[in-house]
């Protein structure tokens, strides 16, 4: 009777806990759905503003900011995964884009720091120990009763009696864990094969460490003994190895940080202020020949100058901004490698790749804001090099971002 209390006991946390993670994914999803509607609004605003008091295309070009952003998708409460480390959005100008990209901080970098008790935390890293507290005991506990021999001639096949309770009790925990899944997914209106993805893949977790339990059990230990030795298993599958695995990857794949990227675009730029326009230029007519015979430029300041010196600093860190990309997309396929030796890392990964909020989703926005920003300067570049005269119906052409999601 004390172990029926215990195991609802540990079915209660099971449902509590996931009712929580469940409950905070999707607040926190609202709260970023909310906060990029009330952005939208307010940008559109304030660029026709803005635009309204200028006089030249470069002062627009400089004033006028466009909000870019990634929009958490509908599975997402599910799995935060990047985005709590990550910037989801960037109000972006013609200035340099690198410095733009790299000077945002993380949305909430305390949190970020400590982790998120996100639903994927629980199916991963919770689940199985769980399961170890559900199942540790069912066997040894009735060996240690003296009620064994009893059972097993009761039941007529050695396995039959364990078998059922461990199935009822797993059987319950995926209950436990996966109902508030279902009904949050329904709240979110997240799409049904996804959350049966999700739904399969923390079952399949599950029966693993059934499995393991199943193993250890095999060793006819007592009780406190078997406890023991599945909770070394834990702590080694989901903390040890993966943290060894992050150490080791991060020591053999370096990778350049935000903020050399930053340091190498702004340091371009504030020497271009210092160099003769004319060297500016070359590098830029370099990589925009279609504007060389628009190139001279004129004593004092020049918008196209100021433009074309944005965009070398941007050039300037092409490479190491291109190496700091590649280093993490290194990195992540070494994780993904190093994952397969430690289930809860490989589940967490998982879920991440279906909510859309792992380390390539974050990379693919980065890449969306590249490509608009080119779109950026290709519409103003078309103005301001020709001398083209300012006129705000013809600014209402300006490109508009468009999120991949």
């Amino acid at each position: 009777m004390s172990r029926d209390r215990a195991a609802i006991f540990w079915l209660a946390l099971a449902l509590a806990l996931s009712v929580f993670s469940v409950a905070s994914g999707v607040e926190e999803v609202r709260y970023q759905r909310g906060e990029l509607a009330k952005l939208i609004e307010l940008d559109e605003a304030d660029r026709n503003a803005e635009l309204a008091r200028q006089s030249d295309w470069g002062g627009a070009a400089y004033y006028a900011f466009h909000l870019t952003y990634d929009p958490p998708s509908d599975l997402s409460f599910a799995a935060l995964g990047q985005r709590e480390s990550a910037a989801w959005k960037h109000r972006i100008r013609m200035l340099s884009l690198e410095g733009q990209i790299h000077e945002a901080d993380a949305p909430n970098p305390e949190l970020a720091l400590a982790g998120r008790i996100d639903f994927s935390f629980v199916a991963a890293y919770l689940a199985p120990l769980l399961v170890i507290f559900l199942l540790y005991d069912l066997r040894s506990g009735e060996r240690a009763a003296g009620r064994m021999e009893l059972l097993t001639a009761t039941a007529g096949r050695a396995e039959s009696p364990w078998r059922m309770r461990a199935a009822m009790r797993i059987g319950a925990l995926a209950g436990c864990v996966l109902l508030p899944l279902g009904i949050g997914g329904s709240v979110m209106g997240a799409p049904v094969a996804g959350l049966l993805l999700m739904s399969m893949a923390v079952v399949l977790h599950v029966l693993v460490w059934w499995a393991l339990v199943a193993l250890a059990d095999r060793l006819s230990v007592a009780s406190t003994t078997q406890l023991s030795i599945l909770v070394g298993g834990w702590l080694l599958l989901a903390v040890l190895v993966p943290a060894t695995g992050r150490i080791l990857v991060e020591r053999a794949i370096p990778v350049p940080s935000g903020a050399e990227i930053l340091l190498a675009q702004r340091e371009a730029v504030n020497a271009a202020w210092d160099l003769p326009k004319e060297q500016t230029m070359i590098p830029f007519i370099e990589r925009h020949p279609e504007w060389a015979e628009h190139s001279q430029i004129d004593a004092g300041f020049d918008w196209k100058w100021y433009y074309a010196f944005q965009q070398v600093g941007d050039q300037s860190a092409e490479d190491i901004s291109a190496a700091y990309t590649r280093g993490r997309l290194k990195r992540d396929e070494a994780a993904r490698l190093s994952a397969w030796l430690s289930p809860p890392a490989f589940l967490e990964r998982y879920l991440q790749s279906l909510a859309g909020t792992d380390v390539r989703s974050v990379i693919a926005y980065e890449q969306s804001v590249r490509d608009f920003h080119a779109e950026l300067r290709s519409f103003y570049y078309a103005r301001l090099f020709p001398g083209q005269d300012f006129r705000i119906a013809e600014a209402a052409g300006l490109p508009e971002y468009s999120p991949a999601r």
